[in-house]
């Protein structure tokens, strides 16, 4: 038996979930693939957070101080999950790091936040021109931008005058098999037209959306905001083409509001792309032997009142392992993940 907690993945929901086993006085064994914490949100280079606004660096910051040289905290860094086995309160787990050399932990209950990857929009379809055009990027490459407070047009450097976020780019899409929403893609776009706004406050920049999906207080934190205050215009709509004309971007499409076709000449096109299970995801699914739903993220068949325990024993989820999330969502899974991980042990100790 071990009274150890193993946590799989260190972005938002793993560092949480390690520091919540700590705070509960429980040993946690924190691996994560890459030499540094942080996940997606440091590795995509996020400028600041969906909806208040505050730094990335700074938040992550705050949660990587509360794990690192803890006594109850032991990391791997640079190393992934390879084999496993055994079962809930006696698992034997094999990692492997960069070069190839194999370690063996032990814990006695799992938490995977293994995260998730971004859709690429050129994997499918070229209807977009993601790999053609240069000036057509997606969220992930705003932030970059957004992160060092200048936005350009990456094929001459020259400050657009007109920007457009295209949504629902890998969600929402039966031909494509995801057919999800991606949950944040909106507010994360609304958010990115804000800070646009501020670098270049000349610009025109537009939003075409199928549906506008705020939730909770998104709607006054962002999207009002966003249309009363930056005057970024919401234009509900579909695009089909995007092509060059004269050295600029020609979108094609149709406004469904007024019913007529839709010719716009675009600077820089943003495509909000959304979420799919992460390699890794599926690798340490894999490894367990936890089930997956039918879009590749881990099954959580206690939900809606039991979102973290998965279909093996001891192994619990937090966070966008799991399918859509925003931060909210992941750190309080990543409590909720702790907890039962913690009593699993104690109890199992106990026996």
């Amino acid at each position: 038996m071990s009274d150890a907690v193993l946590v799989i993945g260190g972005g938002p929901a793993g560092l949480e979930a390690a520091r919540s086993v700590a705070d509960l006085g429980t040993q946690v064994i924190l691996v994560e693939k890459r030499n540094r914490l942080g996940g997606t949100p440091d590795e995509a280079g996020y400028a600041a957070l969906t909806p208040n606004f505050e730094p990335t660096q700074e938040a992550l910051d705050r949660m990587r101080a509360r794990v690192v040289d803890r006594p109850e905290v032991t990391l791997r860094l640079g190393s992934s999950v390879v084999e496993a086995s055994g079962e809930a309160g006696a698992f034997e787990v094999t990692l492997e790091d960069a070069g190839g050399g194999r370690s063996t932990v032990e814990a006695g209950a799992v938490i995977m936040a293994t995260g998730f990857q971004h859709f690429d929009p050129g994997r499918e379809t070229q209807m977009y021109g993601y790999y053609e055009f240069p000036d057509v990027i997606t969220l992930v490459d705003a932030e970059k931008m957004l992160s060092e407070h200048h936005f350009v047009r990456p094929s001459n450097g020259e400050e657009p005058k007109s920007v457009a976020f295209i949504q629902c780019v890998g969600s929402r899409d039966r031909r494509l098999g995801n057919e999800y929403c991606s949950k944040v893609c909106c507010g994360i776009s609304s958010k990115q037209a804000i800070e646009i706004r501020r670098i270049l406050p000349d610009a025109r920049v537009y939003i075409f959306y199928i549906d506008m999906r705020m939730y909770g207080y998104w709607e006054n934190q962002i999207y009002w905001p966003a249309q009363e205050e930056y005057h970024v215009n919401y234009v509900r709509g579909i695009v089909t083409e995007i092509v060059e004309k004269g050295g600029r971007l020609l979108m094609k499409g149709e406004d469904t509001t007024m019913g007529r076709p839709l010719e716009v000449p675009m600077d820089v096109i943003i495509l909000a792309v959304g979420m799919e299970p992460s390699q890794e995801t599926r690798n340490v699914a894999s490894v367990f032997g936890v089930p997956q739903n039918k879009y590749g993220f881990v099954h959580v068949p206690g939900e809606p009142m039991d979102a973290v325990s998965t279909g093996v024993a001891g192994v619990f989820v937090a966070g966008a392992a799991a399918g859509p999330k925003d931060l909210e969502d992941s750190v309080s899974m990543a409590g909720a993940a702790a907890v039962k991980a913690v009593s699993l042990v104690r109890r199992q100790g106990a026996a």
